[in-house]
């Protein structure tokens, strides 16, 4: 029965991860400011760390 929560909660943040990755993707593709080079840099962050950068990404857009 442990095993079960465990796997649950690891599919959770799985699925977690991936719905933020790809919202935070969706997002850095409909903002015309950015560059090509720095909507790759933003989508290989978006891959790897999503809730983290995308604060990141918030607070740098809104500096600009």
């Amino acid at each position: 029965m442990t095993e079960l929560i465990l796997y649950t909660a690891a599919l959770l943040l799985v699925l977690a991860h991936l719905l933020m990755a790809s919202l935070f993707y969706r997002h850095i593709n409909n903002n015309p400011r950015l560059s090509f080079h720095e909507k790759n840099d933003w989508r290989l962050k978006a891959l790897v760390f999503p809730a983290y950068y995308w604060f990141r990404y918030k607070r740098q857009q809104d500096d600009s």
